[in-house]
This record gives structure tokens, C-alpha cells and sequence, in this order.
């Protein structure tokens, strides 16, 4: 059962009705890349909540001693068109942590991991857009040997493909295909990545769109014992969420979203929803 819901957690989710964007006139993502001198800028706020976890076989369970772990943190992600086929990203958050159980309560604050990366579109015709994607997440904002750390401390590199098409005419919308390879530095293990999306317009000012976004681990952690920490940041662990959005058009430059992703199967994480 979700906990009982306080003022500041009320506060909290008012704010995750304030995710902001500055975009194209069209609902386009992945694979495509910004123009040269354009940009697209999101503001967002998200709750996490989760009071499950999954075990090795991939089935659910309560958290031992009726654990509850929560994320409430703001983001702000960036794409500058650095020329019409290579654009660069960036992502940083910050985050209020918490994780409680009947005998502890931790609770951290702070910057988190920061992703910084490059994408190149390598082809578009009528059959599609190809891209490669290169990433580096960046650790540096933090303490990774706090008692529930804002991330697992170390660097992560990434290599993706990226496909995507537009569904004009047929309807209003677009598809976005991905994979890539996640090398984790020091004790985790690397991850395999992919997305399946689709996105379409509703009328003249209501989008939406689709992803399912999963990780699968290479099972080639140094160590698959984990210390009592962010439930959400274990060593070696498979996940898989459902992303839903439903944005409105402000104008041709702004737009409002409200989104819900809940984990929907893993091994050896969290099971919960933003």
C-alpha cells in the first residue's frame, strides 16, 4: 500500500504536472537530429515511489520490513544542433531521496549522475533515419559512500543505434527503434539497451507517446552482493518500464506534459513508478 500522503508530498506531485518543453512544431524524438543552431530544452519534475522489488526469479515482492523507497527529483535535459547532422545532449538532475524501513530512515539530497553525448545521423531517406548515439554518465556530484547514495559512483559509456521514421500520411505520428551497449566502469555490470516508441499527434494540439524502454545485464558484475543502499542503483539487475505520456501544444514552441512509467518486469531492482 502507497503511504499515507502528506503536504510536501502533495507539493511534489502538483510539480509533476510541470513538465515544460520547448520543441518543433512536429512530435519527433530519437533518432532525429536538432538543425544547426536549434535546440530543445525540457523542464521536468518526477515522483518515484516504490514499496516493491524484484527477486532473482523475476517475481515481485513487499521490501523486507516494510521498506519504501522514494525519488522526487528535477531534470533538465537539452539538444543543441551543433550542425544539421550532429547534435549534442545533455541531462542533469537533482534529487531528494529516501529510503525507509521499521527500523532505519536515510535520507539524501544533491546533484545526480549526468549524462553528456553525441548524435550523429548517419542516414535519412524515405525508409528512415539512422543515427549512432555515444554517451558518457559522469558521477562526480556526489558521494557515492553515503548510506543511500544518489547513484552506485561510477562512470557508464554507452554506444547506441538509432532508428526512426515518420508515419505521415498514414497517420500523424512517428515510430523510433533503439539498442546500444552500456560499459559500467568498476563493479557493476554492463547493460544491454532498447527502446521500442511510437508517438503520435491527437488533433490540432494534443500529442502522445509510447516507449518501452528496458535493460538487460550482461551478468558480469565484480561482486553480486549489494550493501544496504539505493534499491534503485543494485550491481547487476534487468528492468523494463512502460512510459506513457499525453502532451499539449501551448503554442508551436511550448508544450505541457503529463507522463506515468511503472516498471512492468526485472530481477534484482526496485519495483516501482514515476
Amino acid at each position: 500500500m502507497y503511504k499515507k500522503i502528506n503536504k510536501n508530498i502533495i507539493l511534489r506531485l502538483l510539480l509533476v504536472l510541470c513538465l515544460i518543453g520547448i520543441s518543433s512544431e512536429k512530435v519527433f524524438a530519437g533518432a532525429w537530429t536538432q538543425e544547426k543552431g536549434k535546440s530543445y530544452h525540457r523542464a521536468a519534475a518526477n515522483y518515484y515511489y516504490a514499496d516493491e522489488e524484484y527477486d532473482m526469479d523475476g517475481d515481485s515482492r513487499a521490501m523486507a520490513f516494510n521498506g519504501e523507497f522514494t525519488d522526487f527529483n528535477l531534470n533538465y535535459y537539452l539538444e543543441y544542433g551543433i550542425l544539421d547532422e550532429l547534435t549534442v545532449i545533455g541531462s542533469v538532475y537533482y534529487k531528494m531521496i529516501e529510503r525507509e524501513d521499521d527500523f532505519f530512515k536515510y535520507e539524501t539530497d544533491g546533484i545526480g549522475d549526468m549524462d553528456l553525448g553525441l548524435r550523429y545521423r548517419l542516414h535519412n531517406s524515405n525508409i528512415g533515419i539512422f543515427s549512432v548515439q555515444g554517451l558518457v554518465k559522469i558521477p562526480e556530484f556526489y558521494d557515492e559512500d553515503d548510506a543511500l547514495p544518489l547513484g552506485n559512483g561510477q562512470y557508464d559509456y554507452e554506444l547506441r543505434i538509432l532508428y526512426g521514421r515518420s508515419l505521415w500520411p498514414v497517420i500523424p505520428g512517428y515510430m523510433n527503434l533503439e539498442a546500444g551497449y552500456r560499459w559500467r566502469a568498476k563493479a557493476p555490470s554492463d547493460e544491454f539497451r532498447y527502446l521500442v516508441e511510437i508517438g503520435s499527434e491527437f488533433g490540432k494540439n494534443f500529442y502522445g507517446r509510447a516507449k518501452l524502454d528496458a535493460l538487460v545485464s550482461m551478468d558480469n558484475a565484480d561482486n553480486v552482493t549489494d550493501d544496504f543502499g539505493n534499491p534503485t542503483s543494485t550491481l547487476e539487475y534487468d528492468l523494463a518500464k512502460l512510459d506513457l505520456t499525453l502532451g499539449y501544444h501551448i503554442t508551436t514552441q511550448w508544450g505541457l506534459e503529463l507522463g506515468y512509467t511503472p516498471a512492468v518486469w526485472g530481477e534484482k531492482t526496485a519495483k516501482g513508478a514515476t
